[in-house]
């Protein structure tokens, strides 16, 4: 099965590249990108984050430089002069592991798993006050078509080169964290929130549980710990609970729109499917290796849980020409995926852009997985690369959680909570003793990979740096000089990502074309 799907992968590519390269041809391609004139603290003009779904650092990078290499898998060989990276060789865990499952290799025809239990109370309990030996106990999970014999145990499994391959690549010729990690505990809402905002508390919940320690609830004191969806979307989901953080709460965007700079989420199935009496349909699904799933999905639009910044009825631009830009009266920069990619194609990339794959191929288990995640990151990187952009932009790779995928490196905890969900350093405790603490927002969190891509770019570097989600916000911050959001934010304390970058311009980083079904260089 993954042999078919892997050979009409190129031509599944193909088609999509022609579709989005044709939209907006009659734009003038050869217009000024305001993005280019505005002010900036280095010489990136263009950011393009890509957030990814549900990776532990351990779960890519385990045994990074070294892969396994056997037959008729994509090769992988490290570079001499390969950074030491903190993983499970050199910390010597990978044969001797206080889990009661050992890790283990999963190969490319393993690409498929179960999705991991990655709740906010779960992950604590699996760090075991720093022991970090519950992980198959606590975030395991099993399934009789997805864990290929190992039950809770799959938790502990890991990828090499041979099947993320296109990372290992990335991280050879720019530049790589392995100590960056989840702002805190939890799923995708929280990760989300952290990226544009560096806080998820001041949560309403409009209908639905407010209950803590569920997969779409809030704390009771409106701090967001699960997966609550955003009550101003026409296309979230039916019987879920449903939140909106208002009240004058401000997230990036905001800042951005103060100086009216160009930005935008782009995400992919935003573009209504149908419109019926005034409410949007997102109907679109996408079949990948894992099998159909939905292009969209709605708690993994941040912006969307904003008042301010919500597109509630997924209104689509006015023309090409206004996209990400403050003329564009009709969506708060909330885009579908396309758009980004129609903007890019002429000579319009905004200078700030979230980048959210569709279903198939955000990386998330259980209905995508590593292959197909690689397929769109390489194409997307191929296309920036080839732009005339290029040359000022740089892109960050990271995820919103760990899907509570097996890590052995303890997070530092520098937001202490005492919620009665909080299990981190014992009974309703998260690093202070209950009753102090902001309740519910109990972090750092696992770790997990992020990733710089860029002529600016390190090349073959490990950062060992300190950051978090929110480290984005701040360089978007401090690049442009919007100012801090305030309001308890982490943006204040977030280590920042300029370990990662060599701004001095005596060495740029070269361009780097992978194939996107193997990974593999191509030029």
């Amino acid at each position: 099965m993954i042999q078919k799907h892997l050979r009409s992968a190129a031509t599944v590519l193909s088609s999509a590249c022609l579709v989005l390269g044709s939209m907006g041809d009659a734009f003038a391609a050869t217009q000024r990108n305001p993005a280019d004139s505005y002010p900036t603290a280095t010489p990136i003009k263009h950011l393009v984050v890509i957030f990814q779904e549900n990776i532990s650092f351990d779960h890519y990078f385990a045994t990074y430089p070294y892969a396994t290499n056997p037959p008729n898998e994509s090769p992988f060989q490290g570079l001499p002069g390969t950074p030491r990276v903190n993983n499970l060789l050199s910390s010597g865990l990978l044969d001797e592991n206080p889990n009661s499952v050992q890790p283990f290799r999963l190969d490319p025809a393993q690409a498929v798993t179960c999705d991991e239990n990655h709740g906010y109370s779960a992950e604590q309990s699996a760090f075991d006050k720093g022991l970090m030996d519950k992980f198959p106990e606590s975030t395991g999970s099993g399934g009789a078509s997805c864990d290929y014999g190992h039950g809770a145990g799959l938790v502990m499994g890991y990828y090499d080169g041979n099947t993320v391959t296109a990372f290992w690549n990335y991280a050879q010729h720019f530049a790589m964290s392995d100590n960056h990690f989840s702002t805190m505990f939890g799923p995708s809402t929280p990760g989300a929130l952290n990226l544009i905002a560096g806080y998820t508390t001041g949560a309403t919940v409009v209908s639905g549980s407010a209950a803590g320690n569920t997969a779409n609830g809030a704390t009771t004191n409106a701090t967001i710990i699960g997966d609550p969806r955003p009550f101003l979307d026409d296309c979230h989901p039916a019987n879920k609970t449903y939140v909106r953080i208002d009240n004058g709460n401000l997230n990036v965007g905001d800042l951005l729109n103060g100086k009216q700079y160009s930005w935008g989420w782009f995400q992919g199935g935003f573009a209504p499917t149908a419109v019926v009496n005034g409410v949007a349909v997102c109907g679109a699904q996408s079949t990948g290796l894992a099998g159909a799933t939905a292009d969209y999905i709605s708690h993994h639009e941040p912006f969307l849980y904003f008042p301010q910044t919500a597109n509630q009825h997924h209104v689509r631009p006015a023309s090409v020409g206004v996209v990400g830009t403050a003329a564009d009266t009709l969506t708060n920069h909330q885009y579908d995926l396309s758009d980004f990619f129609t903007a890019l194609d002429n000579g319009q990339l905004p200078a700030v852009s979230y980048v959210k794959a569709k279903g198939e191929y955000d990386g998330h288990p259980g209905y995508s997985d590593p292959l197909d995640e690689q397929k769109f990151i390489v194409s997307t990187i191929n296309r920036l690369e080839a732009s005339p952009e290029w040359k000022s932009t740089a892109v960050v790779i990271l995820y919103d959680d760990s899907d509570g995928w097996y890590d052995h490196a303890m997070d530092p905890v520098v937001n202490q909570s005492s919620a009665a969900d909080d299990t981190l350093t014992g009974p309703g405790s998260c690093g202070v003793t209950p009753g102090t603490g902001i309740p519910g927002r109990c972090g750092y969190g696992p770790r997990q990979p992020l990733l710089v891509i860029s002529p600016y770019a390190r090349q073959n570097y490990v950062d060992h740096q300190i950051t978090d989600q929110s480290s984005v916000l701040r360089f978007v911050e401090d690049n442009w000089s919007l100012g801090r959001l305030g309001n308890g934010s982490t943006d204040e304390k977030a280590g920042t990502l300029n370990g990662l970058f060599d701004f001095s311009g005596l060495r740029k980083a070269p361009k780097l074309i992978l194939d996107p079904v193997t990974g593999l260089p191509i030029s």
